[in-house]
This record gives structure tokens, C-alpha cells and sequence, in this order.
């Protein structure tokens, strides 16, 4: 007899990504140091934007195109403690798709999404490189950011 692996809880939209704590994210209780979770969300949408062909541009403004963008806002609320190091995941969605701006929000949660540690949104605004002023996204960014969104606006 073999144990079978609890499915995990359909997801309506968005994504999860797996995401890796490690030891030194904890802070000296033992718990994952609360500056630590915007980076882990931060890992997670890097990874589901290079799978998806966007990024490699670190360092150069021009070449980053959609990605030459900067916060505006971030909010997040801490619901439960993780207390060990360990396999987690980030549930990503967009909640607004703006021509220059974007609102996504995200979940921070166990690896089979069924608990959330903690949740969010982060505002970001998309820059043009010679001028640091608002641009508009590209088309193809724009393409998969409609297949993120939680709702059609």
C-alpha cells in the first residue's frame, strides 16, 4: 500500500510558484523576518516572467523595456508565522492592468496553497529609460499580464 500526495486546492487564477525558505531567512526567534517575504515574492515573479520569455536584462535600463519599471506601493499583511525553512509557494495574479501601471497581488503559502502565511499588493508603474517618466507596456507583456489578471476589467 502506498500513500498518495493530498491534491492540491484548484487555484482560479493566477499562478503559485514554488519558493524555498532557508535558514539565515529566519530571524533570531525562528521565524521568517518579515523583510524577507517581499523578496521571496519578488523571486517568485521573476521566475514566472523568465519562464515565460521576459527578462536576462539586469543592469541595462534599455534592453529591460518592460521591466524598467519601479514601486510605487507595496502592502502586505502577516496572518500566520513560518517558523521553519522549507518548500512554500507564492500564489501570483494581477488585480489591475493599467497602460503604465499595474496592481498584482500576491499570497505568500504553504507549497500545495491550501494555508497563507501572509498576503499583498504591490503597485508598479512602467518607466521609460532615457526619461524616468510613465511609458506604456508592450504588447506581449501586456498579452500575458491579461492571462494573470483575476477578473476581466
Amino acid at each position: 500500500m502506498t500513500a498518495e500526495a493530498p491534491i492540491a486546492p484548484a487555484i482560479a487564477y493566477g499562478r503559485l510558484i514554488p519558493v524555498t525558505v532557508h535558514f539565515d531567512d529566519l530571524d533570531a526567534l525562528g521565524l521568517l523576518h518579515n523583510a524577507r517575504y517581499p523578496v521571496l515574492v519578488e523571486r517568485a515573479w521573476t521566475a514566472l516572467w523568465h519562464e515565460r520569455g521576459f527578462g536576462g536584462y539586469e543592469g541595462d535600463w534599455e534592453a529591460a523595456g518592460d521591466f524598467c519599471n519601479a514601486v510605487k506601493e507595496l502592502r502586505i499583511s502577516y496572518e500566520a508565522p513560518v517558523n521553519r525553512p522549507g518548500a512554500y509557494a507564492v500564489h501570483l495574479w494581477l488585480e489591475r492592468l493599467g497602460t503604465t501601471g499595474l496592481t498584482y497581488g500576491f499570497r505568500f503559502c504553504s507549497d500545495d496553497g491550501a494555508l497563507t502565511y501572509a498576503h499583498g499588493t504591490r503597485v508598479l508603474v512602467r518607466l521609460d529609460a532615457g526619461t524616468l517618466r510613465p511609458a506604456p507596456w508592450s504588447d506581449p507583456f501586456r498579452a500575458v499580464g491579461r492571462e494573470l489578471l483575476r477578473s476581466a476589467d
